[in-house]
């Protein structure tokens, strides 16, 4: 018998976390996006979005989304017209 695991979605605290991290990435800077309260899904969709508009690459990592470059003025911008509320963290 196969027992299906379902992932639990950490809620969010009402604010999407934007942060610029470039440790273990060799000096490369990413923009990890976190704290949204999102399904694997709809992450996705909402990466693909963030890739294309920035026009760079990332990837879903658990509950965050990396997206390369420091791009976080645009990615505040995009998540702000999503409805999200959001918070530039870190340096």
């Amino acid at each position: 018998m196969n027992q299906q695991q379902e992932k639990t979605v950490t809620p969010s605290d009402g604010f999407a976390k934007v942060r610029r991290e470039t440790k273990g990435r060799k000096g490369k800077g990413v923009v990890v996006i976190s704290g949204l309260g999102l399904d694997n899904k709809a992450l996705k969709e909402l990466a693909k979005k963030l890739k294309k508009t920035c026009g760079s690459g990332g990837s879903v990592v658990d509950e965050t989304i990396e997206v390369q470059g420091d791009k976080r003025e645009v990615i505040q911008q995009v998540l702000e017209k999503a409805g999200f509320k959001v918070k530039l963290t870190g340096g």
